[in-house]
């Protein structure tokens, strides 16, 4: 029997734990000088009161909700891809790839064609370190984080060469084809004189990370994959011993992360910037570590704190322009939420668990 029920483990304890961060982050704005209250008006009206706010976020969102699937499934089977930003990399450079030197008719096609090519160079760059880690023993957590600077150095290399535009000084490819652009948040809620998202990147990209979100559900809790995966995750001598490949289920579990991390390159390369640059994944690949660990690895809760997280983008952003706060302190909040939901979660459950545990004691 659990000490408390799923729906405390699951929302009851990331709420405290953003209480606590929130409650310290408004102490650190009160030391630099500002209001608190009136920085937390302004991140709620700059991020969340108007559809060009929303649009921000749910862009920002987007990005994160790819990386923290990504980090959730090797969560699952006890493995830390800390490598999501690498393979995010490559997952633009395979979108690139489609998006440039195959003549698309129609941007639905296009969208399919990119998300294939970014998941697999995402899921190749996994592949490295999971068979790294299946067969010679190599750290998951070593390795990945390796491949993260190869990564970038690979495509630093690229940009100013092979895919550099002839004439630029610009590490940038050509802007992909007009086919091949997808539908903005904008485009989509254009009715008429009537506009919303005006000028906001979100796009329908926004729409395939959910669909994620659903596939993973049930790819972890309605298919025997997902059950070895989670078996294996829980005790892999257990799962040794009732048949289930260790090797198997590293290398399976690593090309989805590495897949997902990967197609969050159809939102930042071909939905909003529709080229591919030098920084553009701007360190969402390490965000979705916090995201995973915030939304419990579940789908649903994955979801979630990439809204929290896009929010906490978008709000900053609109902090640092509107006062004198600096953007850094976004950083500083992200912190604090990632030290609570991660290295201090045991501050949060274990009074929570006794509480729950006395609770049952006097009903008995």
């Amino acid at each position: 029997m659990d000490v408390m029920p799923k729906w405390a483990d699951v929302i009851l304890i990331p709420l405290i734990s953003i209480l606590l961060a929130a409650i310290l982050s408004a102490l650190v704005i009160l030391a630099i000088g500002e209001n608190p209250w009136e920085a937390v008006k302004l991140m709620v009206d700059g991020a969340l009161g108007s559809t060009y706010g929303w649009g921000y976020t749910l862009y920002y969102a987007t990005n994160f909700i790819f990386t923290g699937l990504a980090v959730s499934i090797a969560f699952h089977a006890r493995l830390f891809n800390i490598g999501g930003e690498g393979q995010a990399v490559l997952g633009g450079l395979g979108v690139a790839l489609a998006c440039l030197y195959i003549p698309w008719p129609h941007w639905t096609l296009a969208l399919l064609g990119a998300s294939l090519m970014a998941a697999a160079f995402g899921a190749a760059w996994a592949a490295i370190p999971a068979f790294l880690q299946a067969k010679r023993g190599s750290h998951i957590v070593i390795t990945t984080i390796m491949f993260n600077f190869i990564a970038a150095a690979l495509l630093n290399y690229l940009l100013i060469g092979a895919l550099k535009v002839p004439g630029s000084m610009e590490p940038a490819t050509a802007t992909f084809p007009p086919a091949t652009h997808l539908p903005s948040f904008q485009d989509m809620f254009n009715f008429g004189e009537t506009t919303f998202f005006r000028g906001a990147p979100a796009n329908v990209t926004f729409f395939v990370a959910v669909a994620a979100c659903v596939a993973l559900w049930a790819l972890i809790w309605r298919t025997r994959l997902g059950y070895e995966l989670r078996s294996f995750g829980h005790s892999e001598q257990a799962a040794k011993y009732a048949g289930i490949s260790p090797t198997k289920i590293i290398m399976i579990t690593m090309l989805i992360s590495g897949g997902l991390a990967g197609m969050m390159a159809i939102n930042n390369v071909q939905g909003e910037a529709e080229r591919l640059v030098l920084n553009a994944v701007e360190g969402a690949g390490f965000i979705g570590i916090a995201v995973a660990l915030m939304g419990r690895s579940h789908p649903f809760g994955v979801l979630l704190a990439a809204l929290l997280f896009g929010f906490l983008y978008q709000g900053g952003a609109e902090l640092a322009l509107w006062t004198s706060i600096p953007r850094e302190l976004i950083i500083v909040i992200q912190a604090l939420v990632i030290l609570f939901t991660g290295a201090l979660d045991n501050m949060v459950r274990m009074p929570l668990e006794r509480l729950f545990l006395a609770m049952r004691s006097a009903r008995q």
